[in-house]
């Protein structure tokens, strides 16, 4: 055999390995992925251990927990303003009035217009909670199911499909009402009137109701799928007997 051939057959030989090696670990993980779902389609009615019911309910407990720890913290002042997480920044087209005002001496006043925006989603989100808590009642078997074998935010997300055009409603008039209560729209008011007195700049007029309310709600989101994401991810964040129970299957 010559060098040249054995060269070639070696290098098609690597290549038949590899491909091997390469559908052995696509096998070994659908299987896996398989396995973990069969537990839980045959899990019987109230058997000993873990029933279907106790999946569901561990996973309304999960989000009870979430709503309960991070939408009280939100309600708080400086829930969002000081949360780096959460925290309301300028729409694009006011960031360019927050620069031009601090390059002229006046930070003062605007960090004063953004911290209005942020008191303004605390005063909304505490008309979140029984939103969320009808919603968390709803979870079926089926749906707990797909959550627990989902992504670290599926219970979130899941949420949030049955709750975010219920809360904008509430949320949005709240958020007007507290614009007018903290004085933001005398204090946008008066932003926006400096921004477009200085020399060579665009005037500017954004609805601010509709951009709070949307970053009002994506922050009560955002916080909610981290402490899903700690009691997935974390044992210790499991305070209950059922979570650390259901969770356990996902592990």
């Amino acid at each position: 055999m010559s060098p040249e051939y054995l060269s070639l057959w070696k290098i098609e030989s690597n290549k038949i390995m590899i491909k091997r090696l390469f559908a052995l670990v696509i096998i070994l993980n659908i299987t896996a992925c398989a396995e973990l779902q069969q537990v839980v389609d045959n899990l019987p009615e109230n058997t000993p251990g873990i029933s279907n019911t106790d999946i569901a309910n561990g996973l309304r407990q999960a989000l009870d927990q979430g709503i309960d720890k991070q939408v009280t913290t939100l309600m708080k002042q400086d829930g969002f303003y000081k949360n780096d997480l959460v925290k309301i920044l300028l729409p694009e087209e006011l960031q360019k009035v927050d620069k031009a005002l601090r390059d002229i001496g006046l930070g003062s006043l605007a960090d004063e217009g953004l911290k209005v925006l942020n008191r303004a989603a605390e005063d909304a989100v505490g008309t979140a909670t029984p939103i969320f808590i009808n919603a968390v009642k709803g979870i079926t078997f089926n749906d707990a199911k797909s959550i627990l074998l989902g992504a670290d935010d599926a219970a979130t997300r899941y949420l949030a499909g049955r709750t975010e055009s219920e809360l904008y409603a509430e949320f949005q008039p709240i958020i007007n009402n507290s614009f007018k209560k903290v004085g933001a729209n005398d204090i946008w008011s008066n932003l926006i009137n400096r921004y477009n007195s200085i020399p060579f700049t665009s005037n500017v007029n954004p609805d601010l109701t509709d951009y709070v309310t949307k970053e009002a709600l994506k922050g009560v989101y955002t916080m909610i799928a981290v402490e899903e994401k700690d009691i997935r991810t974390q044992l210790n964040s499991r305070t209950t007997d059922l979570l650390r129970k259901v969770f356990a299957l996902q592990d």
